[in-house]
């Protein structure tokens, strides 16, 4: 089965039923056997071979041009729940950019999954250390065995967490190694904050990376206030910015 999801890049659950002629559990359990052996990633209704992105995932330039001053006020009431002297992991993306940023300078300890946001916070009495693992080129995050095993030796206070998509069946990312990645982030963690502007709703990406009920803060800005409203209760707590 992964030799096919691998040559095939992305399959549905239907295809993989009617290719090994198999029942709907049995290709779900499969897919978590491979998932967490990282040679798949789930996705919403069918599975995404390693490595293998969405196929509109907008460059990283593309990501910093918008919502900037929506992603400042998120960054800026994402630090305000940091205290000092935390251990604080904080994923790649535009709007944990903005948090690296507005925390940069003060007594913490941050671990990033990011060249840009170990650069954003290394500043002051901020003490940085960046991740080993494969850079993704053009978006500088940091994936693959060598960042998941330094993540499985990290424990850390708080994780903030970046999303490329948010609706209500959990939260889910462009390529199946960052959300390898993020899983085993939210797993290391105390308590997870997760940081996304309103564009982020109501949309679904190629990997799911977690349940809503992974997350213990969602901080977004007050346009996602229609969009999110059929599903916040499902978040143990939100705030809007």
């Amino acid at each position: 089965m992964a030799e096919l999801i691998l040559a095939r890049g992305q399959m549905t659950v239907g295809e993989l039923i009617e290719h090994f002629g198999i029942s709907g559990p049995t290709a779900r359990r499969d897919l978590e056997v491979l998932s967490r052996a990282g040679l798949a990633a789930r996705t919403h209704g069918g599975v995404l071979a390693p490595g293998k992105g969405g196929p509109s995932e907008p460059s990283f330039m593309e990501k910093l041009r918008v919502h900037q001053a929506v992603k400042t006020r998120i960054g800026l009431a994402a630090v305000r729940h940091l205290e000092d002297g935390q251990r604080v992991l904080i994923d790649s993306g535009t709007t944990t950019l903005a948090a690296a940023r507005a925390l940069a300078g003060r007594p913490l300890h941050v671990f990033a999954m990011d060249l840009k946001i170990a650069e954003a916070a290394a500043a002051g009495e901020t003490r940085v250390s960046l991740l080993g693992g494969e850079v993704r080129n053009g978006y500088y995050s940091l994936v693959g065995e060598w960042t998941l095993r330094a993540l499985s030796e990290l424990s850390c206070d708080i994780f903030l967490m970046a999303a490329d998509a948010v609706d209500p069946d959990g939260i889910s990312n462009s390529t199946a190694e960052e959300a390898e990645v993020k899983r085993r982030g939210i797993s290391r963690a105390a308590r997870t904050i997760l940081l996304a502007d309103h564009s982020k709703l109501g949309r679904r990406a190629p990997a799911d990376v977690c349940g809503l009920d992974a997350i213990d803060l969602f901080i977004t800005d007050r346009t996602a206030a229609v969009r999110l409203e059929p599903y916040r209760s499902l978040f143990k707590r939100c705030e809007l910015h």
